[in-house]
């Protein structure tokens, strides 16, 4: 379990926000009044036109890379939340397939769905938090697949059936391993490196410009910092897909249980 999942399980996501942006602000107000005392405006004034032009690079350099990793960050929850839906469709399917079977081989395969389906609910889901996996699923899984490589189709219609419950069956444990590897991946800790490290360094580029007026500039860099830190909790909060308060809940494979018992 990474550092990140540390934080998502055992503080909750809004606290943890909270205390980001307060982190934060609190650094930087402390900082530039330290800045101020040893560092005289009048002092830092002189090179207001060179450290401006020097800002703006840095301000676009960091700007692209905060951006590029929100971007990514949600691209991969998206993506993950899509992959769940394919699963729960294709278990659907499956439930679907089973009408042409003998009524005993039905019955057992609508059981081993459901069992499968309340394993995921009940069990993995909640060690997909740690970046773990259900040994539990992975059994029902394999007896499944045992189920479906053991029957012997009595005529066309449950040959062609069965091929296609076979197909939607390994489809449903490819979206499965998928779900499982972006439970457990999550961005690189050298891209956080960059992240933090930068914005340190660009909040602290605003404190070495020279104004006359303290409250402002003490306003300005204090938002600049809260806005870099919201950015940066959203990062954390959506960087694994099934860990923490906004992480994808397994709704669309709870639903599915009362047309199973059915």
């Amino acid at each position: 379990m990474s550092f990140i999942q540390f934080l998502l399980i055992y503080v909750p996501t809004v606290l943890l926000g909270f205390l980001i942006i307060i982190i934060y602000v609190f650094l930087t107000i402390i900082s530039l009044v330290i800045i101020r005392k040893y560092y005289p405006s009048h002092r830092r004034k002189n090179h207001n036109d060179i450290a401006g032009f020097i800002f703006a690079t840095l301000g676009v350099i960091y700007a692209v890379i905060l951006a590029f990793t929100v971007v990514v960050t949600w691209g991969d929850f998206d993506k993950a939340n899509e992959i769940t839906n394919k699963e729960a469709n294709c278990i659907a399917s499956l439930y679907q397939n089973t009408a042409p079977f003998p009524a005993e081989f039905r019955e057992r395969l609508k059981g081993e769905l459901k069992e499968y389906v309340n394993a995921i609910v009940s069990d993995e889901w909640q060690k997909m938090a740690k970046g773990r996996k259900s040994s539990q699923v992975e059994e029902i899984q394999g007896k499944l697949v045992r189920s479906y490589s053991g029957f012997q189709p009595k005529n066309e219609i449950q040959k062609i059936f069965l091929m296609e419950s076979v197909k939607k069956m390994n489809e449903a444990s490819e979206m499965r391993r998928l779900r499982l590897v972006y439970a457990s991946t999550g961005i690189h800790p050298i891209l956080y490196a960059i992240l933090i490290v930068g914005s340190f360094i660009t909040i602290a580029f605003t404190m070495l410009f020279g104004t006359e007026n303290h409250v402002e500039q003490l306003i300005m860099t204090s938002c600049l910092a809260a806005m870099i830190a919201f950015a940066l909790f959203t990062i954390i909060a959506l960087d694994y897909p099934f860990t923490g308060t906004f992480s994808i809940e397994p709704d669309v494979f709870r639903n599915m249980l009362p047309a199973l018992i059915n």
